[in-house]
C-alpha cells in the first residue's frame, strides 16, 4: 500500500533542441496487474503504477528479518506521450531507476512528510507526503510507523499518536546555525573559466559517537575561511573547498559531469572528509559519484532560489541555498540563462494568492452592481 504525491522533472529533445518538463503523477494512476506480493521466504515485491501513455513508475521491495525497504525505484517514460512531451523529436521509451533510503521495521508504515529527492540520470523525482508498507499482515496501514530522517528536524513533522510504543532512540540535533554566507567560486583552466557558481552551503551529518549515542549536526561552510581549488577537464570539472581550524577540520569537493548527447552538465560526484572530536572515528568520510543533481543545458546555468537538501549518503545530506552554477561553457565568466525545477514549483503559491483575490474583488463587484440594481424597484419617490 503507497500513498503520496510526486512530481517529475526531466529533459527531451525537440526539433529547436531540449526542453525541460515539469508534471505530477495524477490522480488517475492505477496499479497494474503486473504488481505482485511475494510470501514465505521470498523476499521481493512490486507495486507498478502507471499513468498516461506508457508511462509507469515502479516501487521494488525486499526485506530481511527485521526491515523493508524500497530497494529499487524505476520510471519508465513513453517520448511519444504528447500530452506530456509535447513536439518531442523522439520515439522512445527510456528507463531510469535508484536506489533509495525508503526503509522501514516489519509491521511497520514508512511515514515522510518532507520532500524526498530521487536522483536519476536524466529525471528528478520528488516525493512528498508519504506513507508506504509492505508486507501488510492485513489490509490497513500500522498504526506504528518509522519515520524518514528527514522529519526529525522537519518543523512540518507531526508529533506520533499517543498509543505509539515508545521508538529506538533518535539522532541528537545539534543546534541549528543561521543559513550559510553566500559565495562566488571560479574554477579556470588553460582555456578560461570552466565552473562558475555562487550559493551557500551547508553540511548535514549524522554519526555514532564515542558514547554510543547518535548525533546529527549541521556545520556552515564558512567561505571567509575555506581555501577553494579546482580542475577543469573534458568530461569533469571538481570544485574543491578545504577548511582547518581550531573548530573544524574538512574537504568538501563537488564534481560536475558532463552528457554530451543530451547536451547538458550535472552535479556527479560530492565527497565529504571531515573530522569530528565527539565521534566514534575522528575521520567521518561520504561520497555519491552517482548523482544527478543540478542540471542545466550546456551554455545556461541551473539556478534556485530556493533551499536545496541533497541527499549524498543516508548519513550525509548537502543543504544548498541560492544556489547558481555553470559548468564547461562559461561565456565572459558571466552566468547564463537560467534554469531552476524548485523556483517554478515555489511560484505556484503566489500565482493561486493573486487568482483568489483576483476572483473575491470580481465577486463583490457583480454584488455591488446587483444590489444597487434591486435598489430601484418598488414605489417611485413623488
Amino acid at each position: 500500500m503507497a500513498n503520496f504525491s510526486a512530481v517529475f522533472w526531466t529533459s527531451y529533445a525537440t526539433e529547436h533542441g531540449f526542453t525541460n518538463v515539469t508534471f505530477d503523477l495524477p490522480h488517475s494512476a492505477r496499479v497494474l496487474n503486473s504488481s505482485f506480493c511475494q510470501k514465505g521466504n521470498a523476499s521481493e515485491s512490486r507495486l507498478i503504477i502507471a499513468f498516461g501513455d506508457g508511462n509507469s513508475l515502479t516501487l521494488q521491495f525486499t526485506r530481511n528479518t527485521t526491515r523493508y525497504r524500497v530497494q529499487l525505484l524505476s520510471f519508465v517514460y513513453n517520448l511519444t506521450d504528447t500530452h506530456i512531451f509535447p513536439n518531442s523529436s523522439s520515439r522512445e521509451v527510456k528507463t531510469e531507476n535508484s536506489t533509495t533510503d525508503i526503509l522501514a521495521d516489519l509491521d511497520k508504515k514508512y511515514r515522510c512528510v518532507s520532500t524526498t529527492q530521487v536522483h536519476m540520470k536524466n529525471v528528478t523525482i520528488r516525493l512528498s507526503d508519504t506513507t508506504i508498507q509492505a508486507y501488510l499482515s492485513n489490509s490497513t496501514f500500522s498504526k506504528e510507523e518509522t519515520r524518514c530522517k528527514q522529519d526529525m528536524t522537519s518543523p512540518t513533522s507531526a508529533p506520533p499518536a499517543p498509543s505509539t510504543p515508545p521508538a529506538p532512540p533518535s539522532p541528537s540535533p545539534s543546534p541549528v546555525p543561521p543559513s550559510p554566507s553566500m559565495h562566488r567560486y571560479n574554477v579556470s583552466g588553460s582555456n578560461g573559466t570552466c565552473l562558475l557558481a555562487s550559493m551557500g552551503l551547508q553540511l548535514n551529518i549524522t554519526y555514532p559517537r564515542k558514547d554510543n549515542t547518535t548525533m546529527a549536526r549541521v556545520v556552515n561552510v564558512n567561505p571567509r575561511t575555506v581555501s577553494p581549488k579546482g580542475s577543469c577537464g573534458a568530461q569533469l570539472v571538481s570544485l574543491e573547498l578545504s577548511e582547518k581550524t581550531p573548530e573544524l577540520s574538512m574537504v568538501l569537493v563537488l564534481r560536475f559531469g558532463l552528457n554530451a548527447s543530451a547536451n547538458r552538465f550535472f552535479l556527479q560526484e560530492v565527497d565529504l572528509n571531515m573530522t569530528v572530536s565527539d565521534a566514534r572515528e575522528a575521520s567521518f568520510h561520504a561520497a555519491n559519484s552517482s548523482l544527478r543533481a543540478l542540471q542545466a543545458t550546456l551554455g545556461n546555468s541551473y539556478k534556485c532560489s530556493a533551499e536545496e537538501q541533497l541527499r549524498v549518503t543516508p548519513t550525509f545530506f548537502l543543504n544548498l541555498f541560492g544556489v547558481q552554477v555553470q559548468a564547461f561553457k562559461v561565456e565572459g565568466d558571466k552566468f547564463g540563462s537560467e534554469e531552476c525545477l524548485l523556483d517554478g514549483n515555489n511560484m505556484l503559491i503566489p500565482i493561486a494568492v493573486g487568482g483568489a483575490l483576483a476572483g473575491l474583488v470580481l465577486i463583490v463587484l457583480i454584488a455591488y452592481l446587483i444590489g444597487r440594481k434591486r435598489s430601484h424597484a418598488g414605489y417611485q419617490t413623488i
